[in-house]
């Protein structure tokens, strides 16, 4: 892509108020796709539906080509950039926060690969989606707290059948389909958030130190938290937090299990660390959460929801 012919305001360009800024919220857009001037990351799996035309994707080491009616998901820790799309290009784009992809009733091994890197791709054959997929977009941004609810529950539903279907897990370690180059200390820096991220996906519900994270990077801890910090403005240890603590709201959402054994198999040594840092984030304790998620629209009605360009 040449920067120098790119129309600055025909790009994606970060805000302090965009989706890297803001993890529990959920985004939804139905646009054309804009090229972005870097790679960037976000702490929501991000689910993109080809309405029309084409988009060339690049996701960690993977560059590929978007169709009319393909769908890709994956995990928004892994660096990404949209490349180029065709003139007619259309899509619908939402970032699912973490605690709605671990309602997902998916195969434990694709969760766990898109956790780690991975990147699901299908083509959806149903004459349905091409409707739905837009009126679920417009229900999330505009529609009142019935009909986001009732969308949401339908795009989880329509994830949730991608896997019975016809559909392609790219792992990260495999090659890139098209050429295509970043600068060297650019392809550096991606390689270790990567790396970090896949870490981190596959074991935050063990009990990890900073120290374990940055050895499976082969970085020093030091380097490891100062660059996950400039990349993505969190630090390593509020990553782990986030990703354990929007387990713990799925589980809470859909199990009637303890919430001491919730906050065990989260990874917390003790349920008042749990019950503080669940506090922090959902503004409300596990029990209250867990009570209000029973209403319908006990916790849509009070998560924030953004209808424009992200």
């Amino acid at each position: 892509m040449d920067k120098s012919k790119i129309n600055p305001e025909r790009v994606y360009i970060p805000s302090s108020d965009s989706v890297e800024a803001r993890p529990n919220v959920l985004y939804v857009g139905h646009e054309r796709p804009l090229p972005m001037l870097q790679p960037h990351w976000h702490a929501q799996v991000e689910v993109n539906y080809m309405v029309r035309g084409n988009m060339d994707y690049r996701i960690g080491r993977q560059v590929f080509r978007l169709q009319k009616g393909e769908l890709v998901v994956f995990w928004g820790g892994i660096t990404h950039q949209g490349l180029s799309s065709s003139e007619d290009a259309d899509y619908v784009c939402a970032h699912l926060p973490l605690m709605d992809f671990f309602r997902l009733r998916l195969l434990p091994d694709i969760q766990n690969q898109l956790m780690q890197g991975s990147i699901l791709i299908c083509a959806l054959h149903d004459p349905a989606d091409l409707l739905n997929f837009v009126r679920w977009a417009d229900y999330l941004r505009f529609g009142n707290e019935a009909k986001v609810e009732n969308a949401l529950d339908e795009l989880l539903l329509r994830l949730e059948r991608t896997q019975f279907g016809n559909y392609q897990l790219l792992g990260p370690s495999e090659p890139m389909s098209i050429e295509y180059h970043w600068r060297e200390s650019t392809s550096h820096l991606q390689l270790h958030i990567a790396r970090i991220c896949s870490f981190v996906g596959a074991n935050f519900r063990e009990e990890i130190t900073v120290t374990d994270i940055a050895d499976a990077a082969n970085l020093h801890p030091k380097y490891a938290m100062n660059v996950f910090k400039r990349s993505t403005g969190m630090t390593l240890n509020k990553y782990v937090s986030l990703l354990r603590l929007s387990y713990a709201q799925a589980m809470l959402t859909k199990d009637e299990i303890n919430v001491i054994d919730v906050a065990m198999d989260c990874g917390f040594g003790s349920l008042s660390a749990f019950n503080k840092s669940f506090q922090k984030l959902a503004g409300k304790s596990p029990t209250t959460f867990r009570r209000d998620s029973h209403s319908r629209l006990g916790i849509v009605g009070e998560r924030s929801r953004d209808s424009g360009r992200h």
